[in-house]
């Protein structure tokens, strides 16, 4: 196995960034005394420390040491308006000024709006709104259960449904001992959770119908994103996708599809529409909620009514305190609304600058010297999209075709693509996470000519200690 020993580069960029942001060093050394290592979303907070941002606006942030930044981040990808965008801002300021927007506990007529809008937009028959995808995917898998009256829960390896228990195996691959996707990913969550989830392989058809034959008498749900978001950025094939579809049906499980990610990504609602396939749930959060915390579990009435009196209120899917909190529907509907009325010019753009930032980055780090490969396309069914993921390829011609390629130590640099990469780029003013990121409809050509010269700057930084 090809290995590159980074210790003294990154030791290098920590020491160059601590210099270039003393007021973030600060800040996170203040953090980390009152909370788990500074913060409250373990992504979020990069080695040596985080930069902590002042304002966002568009497709920039300012950082309290006074840098303007590139954002690809997007608000955990959610932002596809770019931050703070005014349909949205200005609809909560319009809102607040009319004494509407924090909690009240009671409900009304934006719910019932938000509501309509959601389900015509995705095909659903009901939707009941929560506070997370974390949520929403367990909400999903709860009521998939008690609908069938089974116990197994079937994912794919690497698809990440949120810190919930049926979530937390097969995420990170370990190519120790042959074990890839099979591992549990937290201590503390019951053995007699995780041996109940079943995890098989992404766009692999032949995999999936040998675990149907085993297990699909027993099988309560599969859930699926149709486009992998953090385990490698990748669409479902439009075989794989329908075979999901077909399976299930045959069987009698129900399909939930995560669309945390890709919901309103690729088009004004749901993805798997574009491929023709119709889940019985559909989870859906990040852009639907406008930069506002809301997510949501829609689909069939029969299932989703067991969350309800139609159904004896069999599943506790009771909602929260803040579930369809005003504000966060205020924004929801905004910005679901815009979406729908501009459809063509938003995902026409965000296509053509998705595609630009993938060429834009590729060209330049393999001019400087450093061999990387792009994954982020829509592919065949879903065409142009917003995303880009670097891989960078340890062995010629290394597949790139799954999670076990492009996350497998043997093939693909991990260091260099989760820890090198991001802070030699946030030292050029440009913020990526784990060599991965979207574009938004502000960004500009300028920006992803911005972009382009920052990754030949750290290519430039990284190249002697390949």
């Amino acid at each position: 196995m090809k290995t590159r020993d980074y210790t003294p580069l990154l030791a290098e960029l920590a020491e160059a960034y601590a210099r270039h942001s003393p007021r973030s060093r600060e800040l996170h050394e203040r953090a980390q005394r009152v909370m788990v290592d500074g913060g409250s979303h373990s992504l979020r907070l990069i080695q040596p420390f985080p930069p902590r941002i002042a304002r966002a606006q568009g497709a920039w942030l300012t950082d309290e040491d006074g840098h303007d930044l590139l954002d690809f981040w997007q608000g955990h990808l959610g932002n596809i308006l770019g931050h703070n965008p005014p349909v949205v801002t200005a609809e909560l300021a319009r809102g607040f000024a009319g004494h509407f927007g924090l909690q009240t506990g009671f409900t009304d007529h934006l719910q019932i709006e938000t509501a309509e809008l959601l389900c015509r937009l995705t095909g659903a028959d009901r939707v009941r709104f929560t506070t997370s995808g974390t949520l929403a995917t367990m909400y999903a898998i709860v009521l998939s259960r008690a609908f069938t009256g089974r116990t197994l829960v079937m994912k794919v390896g690497g698809g990440w449904h949120g810190a919930q228990p049926w979530a937390l195996k097969g995420i990170d691959f370990h190519a120790e001992n042959g074990s890839g996707f099979q591992k549990v990913e937290s201590d503390g969550v019951p053995v007699t959770v995780t041996d109940k989830v079943i995890v098989s392989g992404f766009n692999d058809v032949e995999a999936l119908e040998g675990h149907f034959r085993q297990h699909g008498e027993e099988l309560a749900c599969f859930i699926l994103e149709p486009f992998l978001g953090v385990g490698g950025f990748a669409p479902a094939s439009a075989e794989y996708l329908r075979a999901a579809r077909e399976l299930t049906e045959r069987y009698g499980v129900v399909l939930i599809l995560d669309e945390v990610i890709s919901g309103f990504r690729f088009r004004a609602g749901d993805a798997g529409g574009m491929y023709g396939v119709k889940p019985d749930l559909l989870t859906l959060g990040k852009i639907m909620g406008g930069g506002m915390p809301v997510a949501a579990v829609a689909g069939r009435a029969e299932i989703m009514n067991l969350a309800g009196r139609a159904g004896g209120n069999r599943v506790k899917f009771s909602g929260g305190t803040y579930s369809a909190h005003p504000a966060a529907l205020l924004a929801a509907r905004a910005m679901m609304s815009h979406l729908a009325a501009n459809e063509a010019e938003i995902y026409g753009r965000l296509a053509s600058l998705g595609e630009r930032a993938r060429q834009t980055m590729t060209t330049a780090l393999e001019e400087e010297g450093i061999p990387v490969r792009c994954s982020g396309t829509g592919g065949e069914v879903l065409g142009g999209s917003s995303l880009f993921m670097l891989h960078f390829p340890l062995i010629d011609d290394a597949p790139l075709r799954r999670p076990e390629d492009w996350f497998h130590p043997g093939m693909y640099d991990q260091v260099l693509a989760h820890k090198v990469l991001d802070l030699a780029l946030l030292l050029e003013n440009v913020f990526v996470l784990h060599a991965h990121g979207a574009v938004s409809t502000e960004h500009t050509e300028a920006d992803i000519g911005f972009l382009g010269e920052a990754c030949r700057r750290a290519a430039r930084r990284i190249k002697p200690y390949l």
